[in-house]
């Protein structure tokens, strides 16, 4: 790979001891030079409202700008009940509106969900993976990433906790550059 491109970082939670927020901030140490991450907040859209399309709020115009500014689009998350946290999905739903002028058509993306339990996020990533698939994402298939006991991948600085721990997410955001650089859109 020779082209950088620029890549959205979705968080799925708010919470500013958030294990996900700490692993974006790994992924984005891990990188590699052709991938330019960035984390896209999320946490100041407003509930979409269809009744909004046409004068739409601040936040709503700076994320679908920084959205469409993206040349693919990470998506980091816990699982809340099975399934999508609603700050995420919210942030789907102001990216796909108004219809017909979707931010997401086309971008490569990768889903990342951990929680410290053991099955990772299983039911969040395959949610997730269905809204994607509407959404015209392609989303990488391998490696898959549900990081189940997550907590314990970092240390108490965020940072990656070993050397087996790097590698292994070393291989999911190179796996990802490469996923980036052969979907063109």
């Amino acid at each position: 790979m020779s082209v950088e491109h620029k890549v959205a970082v979705l968080v799925g939670s708010l919470r500013k001891e958030s294990i996900n927020r700490k692993l974006a901030h790994a992924f984005i140490e891990l990188a590699p030079a052709e991938l330019q991450l960035s984390i896209v907040e999320i946490g100041d859209l407003p509930l979409y409202n269809q009744d909004l399309d046409d004068t739409p709020p601040a936040p709503w115009t700076r994320f679908r700008d920084e959205i469409a500014q993206a040349r693919g689009v990470l998506f980091i998350t816990p699982e809340y009940n099975r399934s999508v946290p609603g700050v995420l999905k919210n942030a789907i739903d102001i990216g796909s509106r108004p219809y017909g002028h979707s931010v997401w058509n086309g971008k490569p993306g990768a889903v990342i969900t951990a929680s410290p339990g053991g099955i990772g996020g299983f039911g969040a990533n395959h949610h997730l993976r269905q809204s994607l698939v509407f959404l015209n994402v392609p989303a990488m298939q391998q490696p898959e990433a549900y990081l189940g006991h997550a907590d314990q991948l970092l240390d108490a600085q965020g940072k990656v906790s070993s050397e087996g721990n790097r590698k292994f997410l070393t291989s999911i955001i190179e796996a990802f550059a490469h996923w980036v650089d052969i979907h063109h859109y």
